[in-house]
């Protein structure tokens, strides 16, 4: 593989593959107390407030036997003007790795270049791959395969979307995106998964989308750094909840996955969030397991 993770199609199916078994077998206790990263350090060099992100990759270098150094701008010459590629010469020095979470995806791909060590993308603006390497594990779990899986996507075509779809590409699902008009996803990346092995279809109707279908997925209306729009996004995603109605047109034994932060009563009810349906906290555990295995087959 690559030496950097920077969007889910840096992963070959088989790779992806691997890392799966691997995260479930993880999950499992599979070999339980082996530290594959003893002595080495990663960093989490990270510009925006994290949950998940955050604690599953600190818990995970930890349980690997490395040690995670968590950093932010402000803590950092970065936040002083010292540039991306001065700071990543600097950081590859001390570290084994490096975990980035940024605004642009742009910036990532900056940083990666002037690394010397892999580069993780912790989530930019473009694309979250490691939720989506933890969405495929959940959906392995819960349905036992990925090939023919009909995932619906409801809501904004935003950088989770944008995973979805190399994960559609790569692992052959069948997704249907609904969206409004104007908020789509990326259309080269759209181009990209249509490609591979997959479906990717772009809807506006969500119960068309929702026809049948094995997952039904959302994220928030309002993601990070969109707080200035939140009024007009809520106006025009109105439509576009996950509610009972709407999983009607799936399959009796859908399951629903959010990335989370949920909004109950934005995009997802509390009834259909906390619901039997709901695999949600089954799949913000999977980030852990899912980027144990992922470390495991980058960091040498």
């Amino acid at each position: 593989m690559t030496k950097d993770f920077l969007r889910l199609w840096d992963l070959g199916s088989e790779e992806i593959g691997d890392i799966i078994e691997r995260a479930i077998g993880l999950k499992a206790g599979a070999d339980a107390g082996k530290c594959p990263l003893i002595g080495k350090s990663i960093g989490l060099l990270f510009e925006k407030p994290s949950t998940r992100t955050r604690i599953s990759f600190e818990v995970g270098i930890y349980q690997l036997g490395g040690q995670p150094v968590y950093m932010t701008p402000a803590e950092t010459q970065i936040g002083r003007g010292e540039s991306v590629a001065d700071t990543a010469r600097v950081l590859s020095r001390y570290l084994d790795g490096i975990v980035v979470r940024t605004y642009e995806h742009a910036k990532l791909e900056d940083f990666a270049r002037h690394s010397e060590v892999p580069v993780i993308n912790g989530l930019s603006d473009l694309h979250h791959p490691c939720q989506a390497l933890s969405d495929l594990m959940t959906m392995k779990e819960k349905k036992g395969r990925l090939e023919g899986l009909k995932v619906a996507y409801i809501g904004d075509g935003n950088n989770v979307a944008n995973s979805l779809m190399e994960a559609a590409g790569r692992m052959g699902l069948s997704l249907n995106i609904a969206c409004p008009e104007g908020y789509e996803p990326d259309p080269d990346t759209l181009e990209l998964a249509r490609s591979g092995r997959g479906e990717v279809l772009i809807l506006r109707d969500p119960k068309e989308a929702a026809g049948r279908a094995d997952v039904v997925y959302t994220d928030v209306w309002v993601s990070m750094g969109q707080e200035e729009e939140a009024e007009k996004r809520r106006r025009k995603f109105s439509a576009y909840q996950i509610n009972s109605s709407l999983l009607l047109c799936a399959k009796e034994d859908v399951i629903v996955m959010h990335c989370l932060p949920a909004y109950r009563g934005e995009e997802i009810t509390g009834e259909i969030l906390e619901g039997p349906r709901s695999v949600v906290f089954d799949q913000a555990e999977n980030r852990l397991h899912a980027q144990k295995a992922l470390l495991e087959m980058l960091i040498k």
